[in-house]
């Protein structure tokens, strides 16, 4: 596997070796000592699987108590997905990273604890399937502003507001929700 560092460098694009021919293809979706030279000791303890329709926007969600890590990938369609650094002490605090996931190019995002994340469905239909470090806690979780102004995220919409649960759009915006220090 390729792991490469994005513009905040602790959020991971990691691109597997696709192994194919007729009759498919094979390919290694985690290795425990890559990742740990790559992107930390983390012990994961949850695996997750979400299937949305085109327009679907989920997040930004983080929990300030419990904080998740998250290795996210697509199996079937496509999704925009972002990371923001809500880590007060770091360099690149209220940033964030966007990229296309999809089942053609098999690429998976690695989003440390620390950050909100999110993801918008470009596809028909997507699903969504991610290994978590810390196990979901509602009580303790947060969601920013989908479209709030200072992050200024750039969704590829497809349609002229992407569809958002009731908790979503309630989010709160980025200068008054609870920050990592």
């Amino acid at each position: 596997m390729e792991y490469k560092a994005l513009s905040i460098p602790d959020v991971v694009l990691i691109t597997p070796k696709v192994f194919g021919d007729e009759r498919g293809f094979f390919l290694e979706t985690f290795r425990q000592s890559e990742f740990e030279k790559y992107c930390g000791q983390y012990t994961f303890v949850q695996d997750n699987h979400s299937k949305s329709a085109k327009g679907i926007l989920r997040g930004l969600h983080y929990q300030l108590e419990n904080p998740q890590g998250k290795l996210v990938r697509v199996t079937c369609g496509e999704v925009f997905d972002v990371a923001v650094d809500m880590r007060k002490s770091s360099p690149t605090f209220g940033q964030w990273v966007g990229v296309m996931l999809s089942e053609d190019n098999k690429q998976m995002l690695w989003v440390p604890p620390g950050f909100a994340h999110a993801f918008y469905v470009t596809s028909e239909e997507a699903e969504f399937q991610y290994k978590c470090t810390d196990y979901y806690a509602p009580g303790n979780e947060c969601s920013i502003r989908w479209d709030d102004p200072d992050l200024g995220i750039e969704w590829p919409l497809k349609t002229e507001a992407p569809k958002v649960s009731e908790k979503d759009g309630n989010g709160l915006f980025f200068r008054d929700a609870p920050h990592f220090e």
